[in-house]
């Protein structure tokens, strides 16, 4: 591959092909070189270290369901609607990645295992959005200011930890059971009975 073909994005790609293949505990960046047909020294000339590389195919892989959710947090329906269809959103992008690709998922938790500065963004990030959609139900009057609304960030958070059995990667062996769709239907219909109760 000529030098200048090599990008970012593909290597990030070809990597993310060789932790497939090997997994995160025996891939290397010699690995990933490899498949790409260049020298591990171009590969360092875009990631500094194989952390480095690892670190930014996490943030890749927990980017892509960014953009989804941010589509629903900054759309201008309802506040309740936003937030049912945002914590489905996120709970049908979990179970494809987790049903569609078990290998790269497994080898994904272990590496947001290793990089918990890029989940701690990444928990940023989705409750920062939760808090938008909350925060706009509170203006609108959607959500009681009496209630819990009032403070959209402290209910970002509170939404964000009750519903954790349907994002958080340590109950993925669960989300394709037969009960996993309605327990999930029955929690997002109490987070939302609780956002409108009035006190």
């Amino acid at each position: 591959m000529p030098p200048d073909a090599l990008t970012p994005e593909r290597i990030l790609e070809a990597t993310e092909d060789v932790l497939r293949r090997y997994g995160p505990a025996k891939a290397t960046v010699v690995d990933v070189a490899r498949a790409l047909g260049v020298s591990h020294g171009s590969v360092y000339r875009h990631f500094s270290s194989k952390a480095a590389l690892r670190e930014a195919v996490t943030q890749r892989w927990l980017d892509q369901s960014h953009t989804r959710l941010a589509a629903v947090a900054e759309g201008t329906g309802p506040a309740p609607e936003r937030l049912a269809a945002w914590l489905e959103t996120l709970f049908a992008a979990k179970r494809h990645k987790a049903g569609s690709d078990p290998e790269l998922f497994a080898t994904y938790v272990a590496l947001t295992g290793e990089h918990s500065g890029v989940v701690n963004r990444h928990i940023t990030t989705m409750l920062g959005q939760l808090a938008r959609i909350v925060g706009d139900g509170a203006q609108r009057g959607e959500f009681p200011a009496s209630g819990p609304a009032a403070d959209p960030e402290t209910a970002a958070r509170t939404v964000w930890d009750a519903t954790c059995r349907f994002h958080d990667p340590r109950y993925a062996a669960e989300w394709h059971a037969a009960e996993a769709l309605p327990a999930f239907g029955a929690l997002r219909d109490l987070v939302l009975r609780g956002l409108t109760a009035t006190g």
